[in-house]
């Protein structure tokens, strides 16, 4: 946990101002950020879960299905290790690290920062993998166009009530690893159901990076957002 997004229990007032200041300066510069995408032409896509909900393994079926379509760069959010960072690379995508130290999440100056060292690059899409955690990145906007929260089938289909947070700023809600539903007790009429009743307006996609089932129509998403 850190100190910044008000994950430490105990706040005092003067903490909570400090951490009100904080969220307001992340707002201005990811205003900013927004900004530089829009004036490149750069859809950005913030992903958000839990460890091990397979964000990195959705990134790299998904550049494998769009890599002759759309260019794409990565910024890969991790607390210790470039292991995610490696994996996409092998891909042939450019990707900047960004190591959090002991931080739960990306916040906008880092994603600046990041965004920097890829601007030789020409691409169209940029996923940002943020830190795995559920709770901290949802309280930092990044200056994305869109905020996608994953939760896999082996978490358990009552996610969306227990991080509400999460799923109310998001705009998808990816339910992976479908391909264990059989070994699972995943319900997933309930995580729909809950994740809706928190943000109506969400869009609700179940897929599986290793078997491909719903990919396409997460694909055809990105397409209509780059493409328009």
């Amino acid at each position: 946990m850190c100190e910044h997004c008000g994950c430490e229990a105990g706040l005092k007032r003067k903490e909570i101002t400090l951490e009100k200041n904080i969220l307001e300066q992340n707002e201005h510069l990811a205003s900013k950020n927004r900004k530089h995408f829009d004036e490149k032409g750069i859809v950005a896509i913030n992903l958000i879960s839990a460890p091990g909900s397979g964000k990195t393994s959705l990134l790299e079926a998904t550049i494998a299905q769009l890599r002759d379509e759309i260019p794409l760069a990565v910024i890969e959010g991790d607390p210790e290790t470039e292991r995610d960072a490696e994996r996409i690379r092998r891909q042939g995508v450019p990707v900047v690290q960004v190591t959090t130290g002991g931080a739960c999440h990306l916040d906008a100056v880092q994603v600046h920062r990041a965004f920097h060292q890829l601007e030789k690059e020409k691409f169209r899409l940029l996923f940002i993998e943020n830190v795995g955690n559920l709770l901290c990145p949802s309280a930092f906007n990044l200056g994305e166009h869109l905020r996608v929260v994953l939760v896999s089938v082996p978490e358990g289909s009552d996610k969306p009530a227990k991080y509400p947070a999460a799923f109310y700023k998001a705009d998808v809600f990816l339910i992976t690893k479908t391909d264990l539903l059989p070994y699972f007790d995943f319900d997933l009429e309930e995580a729909k159901s809950l994740a809706l009743k928190i943000n109506p307006r969400l869009r609700v996609i179940a897929l599986s990076a290793k078997s491909g089932q719903g990919l396409e129509e997460w694909c055809q998403l990105l397409r209509d957002l780059v493409f328009g």
